[in-house]
């Protein structure tokens, strides 16, 4: 097997769009996913990540570029590679008048899977108390848990997982996540597209953050977090944010002054400089903490900056 099980390069999808015109969802994309791991793919709607997977399992052909999946090319390779690929793709398609064991056990016959397999599944996704019901009376969660059921039946080397937390509570996130990096644990590469960013940034070894068909960062989650180079800072919060941050700036301290707190370019273990400084002007801090930016604040960042840096204009030829 290659180094990477996924290996994207230069994709590019364009659709007409009328009048001699044409929309661009992906740009030009290099991506490389390593063979174990897993791996997050993140962007807001109309991103490209759909048409990304779509591309990948032969789905959509791509306007130019080219795809390997597990060191095969895309789409002549495909036949060879999707017997180690398990994929939940956008909603799942199931069969509503039979049961959930019923759906798993004629989509494993396709494939000469036998009806162990299929229990097996069922109770690694929680749906054994419940394989014998209808579909139709399935949860939104529950048909989530049989479509990702579903994708585990081959014992896959490769899982695509488009947003498979849909419609869970906490509890079945939960467990996803769980399930996710047990999967990682055995040597598997699990390739996951999710809008939950918190989870993400729980589960994810490697991301990368798509906005208009272009990846706009990608590497470790921690080194994505570091990658606009910021710097350190503390969050404080005193009873007159401006007076703090007036006081913070004469003693030579950047303060930027936010909604409700102060952020203040220091290093954390010199925060005891910014207490100091704001108690001998008569402000007293009620909250001191080092500034740990999310996965989301980035996300946020990232799309909005490249919105305000394109126009729809620039995507269209």
């Amino acid at each position: 097997m290659a180094h990477n099980i996924i290996e994207i390069e230069g994709l590019t999808k364009a659709y007409r769009a009328g009048r001699g015109r044409r929309t661009v969802v992906l740009d030009e994309l290099d991506l490389a996913v390593p063979g174990a791991g897993v791996y997050g793919f993140l962007g807001p709607n109309g991103s490209g990540k759909t048409t990304t997977i779509r591309c990948l399992l032969g789905l959509v052909r791509p306007t130019r570029g080219a795809l390997r999946l597990l060191d095969r090319p895309i789409p002549s390779g495909l036949h060879d590679a999707i017997r180690s690929v398990g994929a939940i793709v956008e909603s799942p398609a199931l069969f509503p008048t039979i049961t959930g064991r019923e759906n798993l056990r004629l989509l494993g016959a396709i494939d000469g899977i036998g009806p162990r397999r299929v229990d097996e599944v069922l109770g690694v996704v929680g749906l054994d108390e419940r394989a014998g019901d209808l579909v139709q009376k399935y949860s939104l969660g529950m048909r989530q848990r049989l479509a990702l059921a579903a994708a585990l039946l081959k014992d896959p080397q490769l899982l695509i997982l488009e947003e498979p937390a849909n419609g869970l509570d906490p509890g079945g996130i939960r467990d996803v996540r769980a399930l996710v990096r047990q999967l990682a644990r055995e040597g598997r590469a699990v390739f996951l597209s999710s809008h939950i960013l918190a989870e993400v940034e729980h589960t994810c070894d490697r991301v990368a953050i798509l906005h208009r068909g272009r990846c706009v960062a990608e590497g470790t989650v921690a080194e994505v977090l570091a990658s606009t180079g910021a710097g350190p800072a503390v969050v404080a919060r005193v009873a007159d944010l401006d007076a703090g941050a007036d006081a913070l700036r004469r003693a030579g301290i950047g303060a930027e002054r936010r909604a409700d707190d102060l952020r203040i370019a220091i290093d954390p273990g010199e925060a005891d400089r910014v207490t100091r400084v704001l108690a001998a002007q008569g402000q007293w801090v009620t909250e001191l903490r080092p500034d740990a930016r999310s996965l989301e604040d980035l996300f946020l960042e990232l799309t909005d900056r490249t919105r305000e840096a394109q126009t729809p204009e620039e995507l269209c030829a």
